[in-house]
């Protein structure tokens, strides 16, 4: 417990440091680059690649998968993208608070009257998966008095959300009869885009276009249609109809390796953090805990702030390889909540503050979300959704 004369000395020092507008800076210990130039560059590659009059929809749920969901829509529709896609009401309520008016789709299912509320008042779009869930909808907006526009999902094949796609035409019927819904459009979601072997990816798509000639013979009109992520969008220009949702390319990542020449796309995230301590450690010597790295022979270990709470995840441990002055350096040790450590021994003369690249551009060396999934046998998409916002997001 602090002294009574302790506590008013803390304060007054706190109070001073507020009033001199003395906060931490951003790079201070460890932080998220994003670069905003690649963004834009990329859904204008994206856009160049599209059939004509085929709009993008830049998909920017999970915080716009890590890399900050408002300055992500704010360069995306700068840069061309029409439409918004998101998960959750929160994700949209946040784009609408910060005065963004395009078009948002909620990618996730709603069912109860507090969650359609919510939609109306800030004007989201959400995606009807069932004829129950069309009805609570319909019912809702009576009451309040609104109409909404709203987004019929068919399961082609996914086993996900949506109705299943021979249900498609009379679900579609069921809504367009129903008060205060407007059909905006209908869309699916494929499974394996990513994948060489188109086999499933053409059958999801035979179903989705059989699902839409029984929707045109009901004599209703028919509304805007979407297949095609981000695989799907640089693989089968088929796929891309009215407009494509585009998640991971607008990141500047391919969703798999024979993509990657199809358009020339700009990573957007890079992960920096400093050197907080320099040590020299004997030959035998165990680091970190658990001791799973023991120094063969003498060592010079810098201790680096940033770990797990942040976004590195602890099975990369003494697997991981970082930039420092443009050389690759191996990371030792059980990576822990907050550090992690390095073998600096082959760079003379470093320093405390000095700046470690783990992922990004350093010198001739690439550090990518791949190359992490690779080892990790994971994917891509979870690395870049894993920095947890204690990393400051520092736009450029």
């Amino acid at each position: 417990m602090l002294s009574q004369e302790s506590s008013r000395k803390f304060q007054s020092n706190r109070s001073s440091l507020q009033e001199s507008g003395a906060t931490v800076p951003l790079r201070e210990r460890a932080w998220v680059e994003i670069d905003r130039g690649a963004i834009a560059h990329n859904v204008r590659e994206l856009k160049h690649h599209l059939q004509q009059n085929c709009q993008l929809m830049a998909v920017v749920k999970a915080d716009a998968y890590g890399h900050g969901a408002i300055a992500v829509a704010e360069t995306a529709l700068e840069a061309g993208a029409s439409w918004l896609g998101v998960a959750t009401i929160p994700e949209g309520i946040q784009l609408r608070e910060a005065g963004i008016e395009a078009p948002i789709l909620l990618l996730g299912a709603v069912n109860s009257p507090e969650q359609i509320q919510a939609i109306a008042h800030w004007h989201l779009q959400p995606t009807l998966c069932s004829a129950k869930q069309a009805l609570i909808v319909s019912e809702t907006l009576s009451e309040l008095g609104k109409t909404l526009t709203v987004h019929l999902k068919l399961d082609t094949g996914m086993s996900r959300l949506g109705i299943p796609w021979q249900e498609g035409a009379e679900f579609f019927q069921q809504v367009s009869h129903l008060p205060h819904l407007q059909i905006g459009s209908i869309y699916s979601h494929l499974a394996t885009a990513d994948s060489p072997d188109p086999q499933i990816m053409n059958q999801q798509h035979q179903r989705f276009q059989e699902a839409i000639a029984q929707i045109k013979a009901t004599g209703l009109p028919l509304p805007k249609l979407h297949l095609a992520n981000s695989a799907a969008t640089l693989c089968d220009r088929s796929c891309h109809y009215d407009f494509v949702r585009v998640g991971l390319a607008t990141y500047g990542l391919y969703p798999a390796p024979h993509l990657q020449d199809l358009v020339s796309l700009k990573p957007v995230m890079q992960v920096r953090a400093r050197i907080t301590q320099i040590k020299t450690i004997p030959a035998g010597t165990g680091i970190s805990y658990g001791y799973q790295y023991i120094t063969a022979q003498e060592m010079t270990v810098a201790v680096v702030g940033i770990g797990y709470a942040d976004g590195v995840p602890r099975n990369l441990s003494n697997k991981l390889q970082v930039g420092i002055r443009g050389q690759r350096i191996p990371q030792v040790g059980a990576i822990t909540m907050d550090q992690l450590m390095l073998d600096v021994s082959s760079i003379p003369d470093l320093q405390v503050g000095e700046v470690v690249t783990l992922l990004g551009q350093d010198g001739q060396n690439q550090f990518t979300a791949d190359d992490w999934a690779d080892t990790l046998g994971t994917i891509s998409w979870e690395i870049l959704c894993s920095f947890k916002h204690r990393l400051p997001r520092v736009t450029r």
